[in-house]
């Protein structure tokens, strides 16, 4: 089966064809119904002798497989033609992108993305024409993606049993100074990536997005790399096979492009508008000094009184050149007005800062108020970029609002849609819902007026759209409407408001989420728990980066909570785990860049235990705290990260048999086993301490009452009965030395599981898991 994509044919032609790739319409195969599997993207320049031996090649290594095959065309020969000629096969649809001269922007980059927007299955893998990628590489690549959740696997020549093969001493030479070159320019966003040069890669189509790419030349997965924030990467080793037919492609020319890529990937986009703000900013303090100078001096009015009047004159000066030279182009969903309108509102808010600024500098200090006014305006100049950037310039802001809702589908037990993506869940998104969504998470300016909801809260901190309220219906479809704020502060969103209404959804359902780390040897499955803030995290991933080192069988469970089964069957529940720097230097070279490094110790000290004491202290007082809680969590999003970036290669499962229990406190050196009620006792205690913030005192009345159930009551019930002969321990120490600790009780000889206890007595029906309560 083939179709072509050719730029003789206009008609019909899809939007995203014509304003993206300039090219024309795609001719649609009616008889290829079924969704592919797995989308290869080949681009090709004079590659006809080359395609008919690829595609053979694909059809024997991946059988079964319903494959989609892009050729992204640059060719002035017959390789289209070639292409054409190509027999048809009921298992997989060949397309063709021929980009004739003078529309090939890019080069192999940028027929590459070409690629990924017209491709139609989940998963991506792209590699180049002349079979010195070898195609029965990518069930390889196929597997580690699903073994490590990874977003991109790179096929690496240079980690494991990779190799160069016969390549030429020259250009093997200079394949891998460009790859140190690369390294070294991006330390941080390459770490732990061995071959960021290689065109060989699998990649989820939903990881990354076409439009922040920049393609130049052929290294488009160092583009990839460098300008996609939050990638889980993965590497399987291969050896670089000889070209079948033609000629390379590298050239003098391809590696003056190549250094040109490396300059402008380090000098970002942001940091190009940023010297253009500040040159801006530079004409606008003189423009404002003569102002200020014309109404203090000629006009006589006091100082302040002066400089609150030259800002509307530099405002106007600047918003004119920051408007056609800093952002244009970057229009977004606002009109002119709107924007002149922000940004003099910008600038004067900033004088609440600056006006107390310049009293103290030139009535306190005695400085010259001119001085004091360039002070003031300079303290501000990165704000003010952040708010312009961000917020008034935001050509984001319109393709977020029309972004297709995210849906999450939480092991088939809970399903979720919400209007803000949801980092916490990402590990559960999927591409659509087989049915309506257990929970719908949408934010607006206004709440809902509900007129039959018979189940329904809410909680308001009376500031509107600049403030924290949520409404709620319950039934069998969870409503839950947000302020706008919490668009901004999607942790906030997750772990204030959503979280809690999954717990006790879960309950419903025969299942608890528990307060605990969880780790599997083979398929027995410890849970490590713990007071907030005690250490579980460290702990954890010291446990896993250890096991990792010594090559054995530990693998990843949750971090902070996990799903229980009245069974005793845990489930993955992987969110990011929130790390500080003393995590990250407990760590084996964790997979984080140069930014969030620096960035690291500020985070940490805002949301570390003496941070969170200090929330709940405000919690005794008439503040707004939920508000205040997602204004700084907006401001300094606290320090998450999957447990894959911080520990590369780590093994994950998605579920396993439980079979011990540790409960780890700070004091004195001790150890001593736990009975069953002890254990109960902590763990629940444990589970209530992780939902003290506010709303959740205020909206818990509501979540634990269903069916007439006290669903609290049902949750301890399904987590005694999991609990049922598992041992447990206690273990304090004064040195945090659980990780070397834990992993050699595991391996001690432990009895097995044995029925209940006596005195171990389970009252009332418990709701078996799927059945809904």
């Amino acid at each position: 089966m083939s179709a072509r994509i050719d730029a003789g044919t206009r008609e019909a032609s899809p939007p995203w064809l014509e304003e993206r790739c300039d090219i024309a319409d795609i001719v649609p195969d009616e008889s290829s119904p079924i969704p592919p599997s797995l989308t290869i993207v080949v681009p090709t320049r004079n590659e006809a002798e080359n395609v008919g031996p690829l595609v053979e090649r694909l059809d024997r290594c991946l059988p079964g497989q319903v494959l989609e095959i892009i050729f992204v065309d640059d060719s002035d020969d017959d390789t289209v033609a070639a292409i054409e000629s190509l027999e048809r096969s009921p298992d997989r649809v060949i397309r063709v992108i021929h980009r004739p001269r003078g529309e090939r922007q890019g080069g192999l980059g940028g027929a590459v993305v070409v690629g990924l927007r017209a491709a139609r299955a989940d998963w991506v893998c792209v590699m180049d024409a002349d079979l010195q990628h070898p195609p029965e590489v990518i069930p390889s690549l196929l597997e580690r993606a699903r073994a490590t959740h990874a977003d991109l696997v790179i096929a690496s020549r240079y980690c494991g049993d990779g190799s160069l093969g016969r390549m030429g001493e020259l250009r093997a030479a200079a394949s891998r100074a460009t790859t140190i070159l690369a390294k070294i320019v991006f330390p941080g966003r390459l770490r732990g990536v061995t071959d960021p040069m290689s065109g060989f890669f699998l990649v989820c189509r939903r990881a990354v997005d076409p439009d922040s790419l920049r393609p130049c030349g052929f290294k488009i997965l160092l583009e990839i790399l460098i300008r996609t924030d939050g990638l889980q990467v993965a590497e399987v080793p291969y050896r670089f096979g000889e070209r079948h037919a033609g000629e390379s492609k590298a050239s003098l020319r391809e590696a003056i492009r190549y250094l040109m890529l490396l300059w402008q990937l380090r000098l970002s986009d942001q940091t190009r508008r940023f010297v253009r703000f500040a040159a801006v900013g530079a004409s606008g303090l003189g423009v404002n000094t003569l102002a200020l100078l014309a109404f203090a001096e000629i006009q006589g009015l006091h100082y302040l009184v002066a400089a609150a009047l030259a800002t509307q004159v530099s405002t106007l000066w600047l918003y004119l050149l920051t408007e056609s030279f800093v952002f244009r182009g970057r229009a977004g969903s606002r009109g002119p007005l709107a924007r002149m309108g922000l940004y003099f509102g910008m600038n004067n808010a900033a004088l609440l800062f600056r006006g107390p600024l310049m009293y103290a500098l030139t009535s306190v200090f005695g400085i010259f108020y001119v001085a004091s006014n360039l002070i003031s305006l300079l303290a501000l100049t990165a704000l003010r970029f952040a708010v312009a950037d961000t917020w008034i310039w935001d050509a984001a802001r319109r393709s977020r609002r029309a972004a297709a809702p995210a849906l999450y589908n939480i092991h088939d037990i809970v399903t979720v849609r919400s209007t803000v993506p949801l980092p916490e869940l990402e590990q559960f998104r999927v591409e659509a819902l087989d049915g309506p969504p257990t929970i719908d998470v949408r934010t607006q300016a206004r709440r809902p007026h509900r007129v039959t909801a018979e189940r329904h809260f809410q909680y308001d901190e009376r500031l509107g759209v600049f403030g924290f309220w949520i409404d709620v219906s319950l039934g069998d479809l969870i409503d839950v409407v947000a302020s706008p704020l919490l668009a901004r502060s999607p942790h906030v969103l997750y772990t204030n408001v959503v979280e809690p209404i999954l717990r006790w959804t879960f309950v419903q359902r025969g299942y608890a989420l528990i307060h605990g780390a969880c780790i599997a040897y083979d398929d027995h499955a410890y849970l490590v728990t713990a007071r907030t803030d005690t250490g579980k995290t460290t702990t954890v991933l010291r446990m896993l980066d250890r096991q990792r080192r010594e090559s054995a069988t530990a693998a990843f469970i949750s971090d902070d909570l996990t799903l229980v089964t009245p069974e005793g069957t845990v489930l993955t529940y992987p969110k990011p785990l929130t790390i500080s720097k003393h995590t990250v230097s407990a760590l084996n070279r964790p997979a984080l860049t140069r930014r969030e490094r620096l960035g690291l110790p500020i985070q940490s000290r805002i949301h570390s235990r003496g941070g969170r004491r200090f929330a709940f202290l405000l919690t005794r007082s008439r503040l707004p705290v939920a508000t205040i809680n997602a204004l700084a969590q907006w401001l300094v999003p606290p320090p998450k990260y999957p447990v894959q970036r911080l520990i590369p290669q780590v093994k994950l499962a998605r579920e396993a048999r439980l079979e011990g229990l540790f409960v780890i406190e700070r004091g004195a050196d001790d150890e001593f086993r736990l009975d069953p009620d002890e254990m109960l006792d902590i763990l629940m205690s444990n589970c209530e301490d992780a939902y003290g913030f506010p709303p959740y005192p205020a909206i818990r009345g509501h979540l634990l009452q269903a069916n007439g159930q006290d669903l609290s009551v049902v949750e301890r019930q399904i987590v005694q009965r999991a609990l049922a002969g598992v041992p447990g321990r206690l273990i304090r120490s004064s040195s945090m030395d659980w990780a070397q600790r834990i992993p050699a009780l595991i391996s001690a000889p432990a009895p097995s599981r044995e029925p209940l206890p006596g005195g171990l007595a389970i009252d009332g029906a418990v709701p078996e898991p799927g059945t809904g309560g």
